[in-house]
Order: C-alpha cells, then sequence, then structure tokens
C-alpha cells in the first residue's frame, strides 16, 4: 500500500496544503496579540477566495485576484473591527455574526462562477536549486504564496520580538488600560491587527480559490478557518509554532487522501476526521508542557473603553 504514494511528492504537497490555514493563522495570531478576538476567520477567509476567484477570472491576472482578495478580507475584518472596537459590540458574537455574513456573501457572489477554471500561478524557478535531487522537488519547487506565507512567519515573529511597534501591539494586548494611559493609541493598533488579520485570511482564502482547486465552489473553505483559530490558541500564538501546527495539519490532509487513493482499509469518515483530531491532539501535548494558563494576552477579547 505504501509502495504507491511518493513521499517526496507527500511532502512537497504538505507545503501547498497547509499554506491557507499558516496565513489565516499569521493574521489572527497579530489581532490576538492586540487583544482581539476575531472568531470571523471563517468568513473572511470564504470572502477572500471568491473576491480574489472573481478578480482574477475576470482579468485574467492571478495577482490582481490576490490583491482583491487582501482588500476584500481586510475590508471585511474592519467592519468587525468598527463593530467591537468602536460601537463595543462583543467580539465573539460579531465574530462569529462575521463568519456567517461571510458565508452567506461568498454564497451569494459566487452564483454564476461554479465550475469556471481561474488563471494559474506559476512555479518560481530557483534554477539549479530545483534540479537537485529530492530537496528540490521538496523545497524549491512551490509557487510564490508558499515562499511570501514562510517569510511571513519571519516577520511576523520579528515585528512581534524585535521592533518598537511590536511592542506597543503587545502592550495593548496584555494591557489596554495601561497602554493607554502611556498614551499609545490602543483603537488604532488594535484595528490595524485586524485588519492584517483580514487581509491574511483573504490571501489564505485566495489561495484556496485560484491555486489548490483552483476554482469556485460554495463551501470551498471546508473550516479552515476555524482550524486556523484552533491553531492560534494551541501555538500559545506564537508564530514557529503556528508554522508547525499548520505544516501538521496540512501533512496529515495529504497524508489521508494518498492512504484514500490506494484504498487503505481505513473507514474514510476516520481518514477524513484525522487531520482535525491529530493536529488538537498534538498541539494539546505542546501546549501542556507550559505552564497553565498559557501565554494568552491577558486581555484577550476584553473590551477597551477610551474614556476610562
Amino acid at each position: 500500500m505504501t509502495g504507491s504514494i511518493d513521499p517526496v511528492l507527500l511532502v512537497a504537497s504538505l507545503m501547498v496544503a497547509s499554506t491557507p490555514i499558516l496565513l489565516a493563522a499569521l493574521g489572527e495570531l497579530v489581532a490576538e496579540r492586540s487583544g482581539v478576538l476575531n472568531l470571523g476567520v471563517e468568513g473572511m477567509m470564504i470572502t477572500g477566495a471568491v473576491v480574489g476567484f472573481i478578480a482574477a477570472a475576470s482579468s485574467g491576472s492571478v495577482w490582481l485576484g490576490f490583491g482583491a482578495a487582501v482588500l476584500g478580507g481586510a475590508a471585511l475584518a474592519l467592519v468587525f473591527g468598527v463593530l467591537t472596537q468602536v460601537l463595543l459590540s462583543n467580539q465573539v458574537a460579531t465574530g462569529l455574526a462575521l463568519t456567517l455574513f461571510g458565508l452567506g456573501l461568498a454564497s451569494l457572489l459566487g452564483q454564476g462562477w461554479v465550475g469556471i477554471k481561474g488563471p494559474g500561478l506559476a512555479r518560481v524557478d530557483l534554477g539549479p536549486l530545483s534540479d537537485l535531487p529530492v530537496v528540490g522537488r521538496v523545497l524549491f519547487s512551490h509557487d510564490p504564496v508558499v515562499y511570501l506565507s514562510l517569510l511571513l512567519v519571519l516577520l511576523v515573529w520579528a515585528f512581534l520580538r524585535l521592533t518598537r511597534a511590536g511592542l506597543i501591539l503587545r502592550a495593548v494586548g496584555e494591557s489596554a488600560e495601561a497602554a493607554h494611559a502611556l498614551g499609545y493609541p490602543v483603537r488604532a493598533v488594535r484595528l490595524a491587527a485586524i485588519a492584517f488579520g483580514g487581509a491574511c485570511a483573504g490571501l489564505g482564502g485566495a489561495y484556496l480559490s485560484l491555486v489548490r482547486v483552483p476554482q469556485w465552489t460554495d463551501g470551498l473553505t471546508a473550516g479552515a478557518g476555524w482550524i486556523a483559530l484552533a491553531i492560534v490558541v494551541f501555538a500559545s500564538w506564537r508564530p514557529g509554532r503556528a508554522l508547525v501546527g499548520a505544516y501538521l495539519f496540512g501533512g496529515i490532509t495529504v497524508l489521508q487522501l494518498n492512504l484514500q487513493a490506494a484504498g487503505a482499509r481505513i473507514p474514510v469518515e476516520l481518514l477524513s476526521a484525522s487531520p482535525y483530531l491529530v493536529t488538537i491532539l498534538v498541539l494539546v501535548v505542546i501546549s501542556r508542557r507550559r505552564e497553565r494558563g498559557g501565554d494568552a494576552p491577558a486581555d484577550l477579547a476584553r473590551p477597551f473603553h477610551a474614556s476610562a
């Protein structure tokens, strides 16, 4: 059975399968480090998927599609931002409503685009590196968005750990009142973090509709946004661990598809559920190694009143 599975192709496919969840998880991680819990990741992802696909299919430019998806995801996120940071609505309820709104909006906008094939995204030609045996196929034969997602992991880590702006964002997430007393613009910081999270979710959704499938189908994200939310929590709000979690989920996803294709005598339902079960179990074990309470920002999901 395993003889029909190519390990090199399996690992190479892992990186592609993990990219949408990794992008969404990084965006949500930044938003949550600022103290904002946005449960609307699924809605922003599928909105980015449909907006990006329509823009790419209409213009013939996949990059225009990615740009439209980023703007679409950020715009939807800012609706959440205005409702929660300006009008002080409940973050949990508003996030859930955002997911439902995004799913409905995507279904509406996607009518008439089902079954249409969008423009493809060429792989990056890295010359001799791509021709290396095994390593070249695994690491140097991907499209630009895969490498962008890896670069984003490094940039988010550096931003949070090495920059003054990152320090301010973390301070806002730990104690918005103290940050406000020191003169930092809490509301502006949180709105910027929310917009960044929406842009990343939109980009991740567009990667699904423009690269992984690539076409529009209703319900395309299939819960990827919820997995991204879980990865952020169990990764203890750390970009490096989010990368591990996303790649673990992508790896199990690709493996179960290969096992199904190879005719493994395992119930299909169990194989389909395995990526979710294994990812959550492993990340729970990792998070249990930390002290109880984890590294959650102290002011996560708490409203901030600027007049206080």
